[in-house]
């Protein structure tokens, strides 16, 4: 096993909602094994997608010398916009969560698939720069850092609608490019455009004028929809732009335009899209889909490289994890970048950067790999999430112990609930805790939660009904909460451990009381955890929870 230790950021959350009025759940230790379900292994000089398994959507990459860095989507999940470091674009470690701090942004009352959308990073004149946007939540906005391990700053809010802006340098100049509504009443639903303005690093405000680059997408004559995420950079005297289009599901593709001056006219490339896995035959093995919002980097040996979003179903459309982190190498013909040609198929294994080939971290993103949290120290890892911004401590790390003692109920919406979890980062997996807790009331309960978001969860663990202690299983589907399995545990004075174990679009429930291990119920139809029934951009999140009256 992998043993990872809480030693960063403690997460915050918002005590909303009635505090536990007995004693505390306690949880001891979180364990984590997952393993591919396709059988690809890489071999020597090779390396395996996707490079981060699991919920991590809309990656941004930029090059700061010999290092890589990478941010991602969190949505109203906190700490937020993780960011990861490499030096061979291959093996990834996190060192931070750009958003930390409650102070930064406030995501309270959003559903889970609102807030922080599809960041952008970049690098100027000894300053790290994300540019993003908090939707629902005030707009767009920059945050910047001397280290890309923070602190990051607050936000300066910009003042033009839209979402998924990025920052194109030229010289000592920013120029910031997004999606906003079209220079004209929508023609159909999903009708964008990409703008451009410059940005005022230094005073931090929007300068000039706003240019319209595209109109609706590569051909508006075929109603394109969802121009987004773009991208602009400079080579050989034109100015590329890519950006997805098609909508993050399996329309989702990356295009590409350029233009002889950096306010157009951009021209699409006559080969678009540039990548897609739309049109591919559904009922091929071990589907990879929805590829798009791409973002290509040079390496310093001057080769090109594109990171972007993917998901891989485990059935038809049907994934719990989420929407997941690619890597593709660009090849350059005729003056036009191709992450990969048409009909291809995104392989699971390819040959490797030309970088410095590094040691597989100690808390691997992808292929096969398991891991231990103990919860020594008093903080826990930068791994940990909750749902929406933290006002106010809901729990602490002491003792080998993580104690929750207060939060919202899970589905209440305008408040935090007494969650913390880790993204499930296989569709094969084994996600286990161990909890102390005596239930005072009916309803009163703690154990483990998988969630996708806060009408589409589950809950396995300790809790009471009709004055007796419970091992229960519940899951809300589109709101609506039922018990479908329970079983009487003798005391409520031994630890209990729980584990889900999952497969695909099925999860098995196991405890184990006075050293007595059980199975409560297993193939448990678990498609209502995923995007295709649940909705939203998200992945299935499983930790700890805690409530009581």
């Amino acid at each position: 096993m992998i043993r990872t230790f809480g030693t960063s950021l403690l997460l915050a959350a918002l005590a909303a909602g009635a505090a536990n009025a007995g004693e505390p759940a306690r949880f001891s230790r979180f364990t984590y094994e997952g393993r591919a379900q396709e059988a690809a292994q890489a071999g020597p000089g090779e390396y395996r997608n996707p490079i981060l398994s699991g919920y991590y959507p809309d990656p941004s990459v930029t090059r700061v010398g010999d290092d890589y860095y990478l941010v991602l989507s969190s949505f109203t999940h906190h700490p937020g916009l993780p960011i990861f470091h490499s030096k061979d674009l291959v093996n990834w470690t996190q060192i931070a969560n750009a958003i930390d701090r409650p102070g930064q942004i406030d995501t309270s009352g959003l559903e889970v698939s609102r807030g922080v959308f599809a960041p952008d990073i970049s690098y100027h004149d000894g300053t790290f720069y994300i540019v993003n946007t908090c939707v629902d939540c005030k707009g767009n906005f920059v945050i910047t850092a001397k280290d890309p391990k923070g602190p990051w700053s607050d936000p300066i809010w910009l003042p033009f609608e839209g979402i998924d802006p990025s920052i194109y340098w030229e010289g000592d100049k920013a120029y910031i490019v997004n999606n906003r509504a079209p220079d004209e009443p929508p023609r159909y639903d999903g009708h964008r455009a990409i703008w451009i303005q410059e940005y005022d690093w230094r005073a931090g405000k929007m300068v000039g004028e706003s240019t319209q680059l595209v109109n609706g997408g590569v051909d508006i004559s075929k109603k394109p929809v969802w121009i987004e995420g773009p991208h602009i950079f400079k080579k050989d005297g034109w100015y590329y732009m890519t950006a997805a289009e098609g909508g993050t599901s399996v329309n989702h593709s990356q295009v590409a335009l350029r233009s002889k001056s950096l306010r157009g006219p951009f021209v699409p490339f006559a080969g678009n899209p540039i990548l897609t896995q739309r049109g591919m035959d559904p009922a091929r093995a071990n589907p990879i889909t929805s590829a798009g919002h791409a973002k290509l980097v040079q390496t310093q040996n001057g080769d090109w490289w594109a990171t972007f979003l993917a998901v891989r179903p485990y059935a038809e459309d049907f994934y719990n994890i989420g929407r997941e982190t690619f890597l593709l190498p660009v090849e350059w013909k005729d003056g036009w970048p191709i992450i990969l040609p048409k009909g291809e198929k995104i392989p699971f294994v390819g040959k490797a950067p030309n970088l410095p080939a590094q040691p597989r971290p100690t808390l691997p993103t992808n292929g096969d790999f398991a891991y231990v949290d103990e919860f020594d120290g008093n903080k826990l890892s930068m791994q940990w999430i909750g749902v929406r911004t933290p006002k106010a401590p809901f729990y602490k790390v002491t003792d080998g112990d993580l104690v929750i003692a207060g939060g919202a109920a899970l589905g209440d919406v305008k408040g935090v609930p007494g969650f913390v979890g880790r993204r499930q980062q296989h569709h094969v997996a084994t996600m286990g805790t161990t909890v102390r807790f005596t239930p005072e009331k009916d309803g009163d309960r703690a154990g483990l939660v998988a969630m996708q978001n806060d009408a589409n969860n589950l809950f396995f663990g300790v809790t009471r009904v009709g004055g007796k202690p419970m091992i229960a299983l519940f899951t809300r589907i589109k709101g609506a909460e039922q018990m479908v399995a329970s079983a009487p545990l003798p005391a409520t004075d031994q630890p209990v451990t729980l584990n889900i174990r999952a497969d695909g679009g099925t999860m098995a429930f196991d405890y184990e009381v006075g050293g007595a291990k059980r199975t409560l119920m297993d193939n448990v139809d678990a498609k209502f955890l995923s995007t295709h029934e649940a909705g939203g951009f998200v992945g299935t999140v499983v930790g700890p929870y805690a409530w009581a009256q």
